[in-house]
């Protein structure tokens, strides 16, 4: 009787001990060590934070609730951790325009521990290099897809590129639209990276970028059956493709050199110290899938959103029909003066964006204590600037959750800097934001002025919190009478 009593006792003291230990670490979890007074929040649970909150699905284009419900429960700037390092999120445009002006400085930007994972950027290397990496890519894109490269030869390649994909849909029973732009965006952009041939290749490697962002944003376990795995076993396959090309290259004669993205990288090589043939295949690698994620996924907001507003592809055909007639041959090729003119197009892509919110916002870290209202971000913490809040304010956009391009038209400008940043804000803006809007005006060119299409199913919007359309969408296309 004495035994089980003693045992029963030690067995209390055991259960009260671990309570006591998980309590504490759950209070210190949740009340960091600061230098003055952090901002509102709750760090969630220790290593886990709030991530599941995260990454649970929303069927809507509005802001995820995530950062919505903290927004109104905290204000602009909270904090709150995610997968096992602490954060701060900013909706204050104000603090946002700073932080952006603050690279380098204060801040730097920083990727998820899974994105690092995926892209081989580790521990101190990535502190000390990150900067000067950024400077590199950002001017070999810039004069890759930059606007003098696309003014001068690459506006007609796409159109023909895009003359090209759209001659097939008519052939079809119905075109899953996100599949389908992602092998355009692929094919055209993995030519310019690395010399990619799709029509000679024989395997459709754009294929396997379909499933990468989710792996982005999934707690970085590498075993089998986890999304992240999955997302490491893609990345292996087309890394594999990129680092044939590379090797071709370097046992090439200079004159087939065809001027690509790998080919200025490959006569940095002896230059640049950071640059070696495997990180030269990583950035070509992450280009690539920046490009094709993001312009594939707002292509495809782009279709349901056309597909429910008749009146704004009424425009847009009127738009682009005037600049047909005003050519002296009405089949000759778009021009740059030609892109530049299309005013309302321009209104409705930046509307497009406005909505798609494609990421929740952009990641920086920052370098030392950073004050914000009255409160303090430590070094080392991690801020997420919540571009898709801005985007959404009733504040600045009446009514934000209508697809309306007209609101564009007369906007003041210094009210567009401070409250619109689809391609990011400050010196780390993407480099590929003339790209993008070239491709996506292009694209609706060639669209509204020979075919015509219905949507036959699917377009739910699904926020995880990145934009996603559930079943996709399936729309039947037709050459216009």
């Amino acid at each position: 009787m004495e035994t089980r009593i003693m045992w029963s006792v030690i067995g209390l003291g055991i259960v009260t001990l671990f309570i006591i230990f998980i309590t504490h670490w759950f209070y210190k979890w949740n009340n960091p060590k600061c230098n003055g007074v952090l901002p509102p929040g709750f760090m969630g649970f220790p290593l886990v934070g709030e991530t599941l909150q995260f990454i649970m699905p929303s069927r809507s284009i509005d802001i995820h609730p995530f950062i919505k419900t903290r927004i109104q429960r905290y204000g602009a700037v909270f904090r709150t951790s995610l997968v096992g390092r602490p954060l701060v999120v900013s909706a204050d445009p104000e603090f946002n325009s700073f932080i952006f002006q603050q690279e380098g400085n204060a801040v730097e930007m920083w990727y998820l521990d899974s994105f690092s994972q995926i892209f081989d950027l580790d521990g101190e290397s990535r502190f000390n290099s990150v900067g000067c990496i950024h400077k590199y890519v950002r001017s070999k894109v810039l004069n890759q897809f930059g606007p003098e490269s696309l003014k001068e030869t690459l506006l007609p390649q796409l159109e023909k590129m895009v003359h090209k994909t759209l001659s097939i849909w008519p052939s079809q029973a119905s075109i899953e639209v996100k599949q389908a732009t992602a092998t355009m965006v692929f094919d055209f952009t993995a030519k310019q990276m690395f010399g990619h041939d799709y029509e000679k290749s024989l395997e459709q490697i754009s294929d396997t970028f379909a499933n990468f962002l989710q792996g982005l944003i999934s707690f970085p376990l590498n075993i089998p059956g986890t999304t992240f795995h999955k997302c490491m076993k893609d990345k292996k396959k087309i890394l594999y493709m990129i680092n044939n090309m590379l090797k071709d290259k370097l046992t090439s004669t200079a004159e087939t050199c065809q001027g690509d993205f790998l080919d200025q990288a490959i006569k940095d090589l002896s230059s640049e110290k950071f640059l070696t043939e495997d990180f030269i295949v990583l950035l070509s690698f992450g280009t690539l899938f920046a490009s094709v994620e993001s312009l594939s996924t707002t292509l495809t907001l782009a279709f349901k959103l056309l597909s429910e507003n008749p009146s704004v592809v009424d425009e847009l055909r009127a738009e682009h029909e005037t600049i047909i007639k005003n050519r002296d041959i009405s089949d000759s090729a778009l021009t740059w003066d030609e892109y530049k003119s299309m005013t309302f197009t321009l209104q409705v892509i930046d509307e497009i964006n406005r909505l798609a919110n494609v990421i929740p916002g952009f990641l920086r870290r920052t370098l030392k204590d950073i004050q914000v209202n009255g409160y303090t971000i430590p070094a080392g913490w991690m801020i997420m600037v919540i571009t898709s809040a801005l985007h959404l304010d009733p504040n600045t956009f009446k009514d934000p959750l209508a697809f309306n391009p007209w609101r564009w038209k007369g906007m003041d400008s210094i009210v567009i800097s401070k409250n619109f940043m689809p391609f990011g804000g400050g010196l780390r803006q993407c480099a590929g934001a003339a790209y993008a809007k070239v491709f996506m005006a292009t694209f609706l060119h060639v669209l509204v002025t020979k075919y015509r299409w219905t949507k036959i199913k699917g377009g739910d919007v699904v926020r995880a919190p990145i934009l996603g359309f559930g079943d996709g969408i399936q729309i039947k296309v037709w050459e216009k009478a």
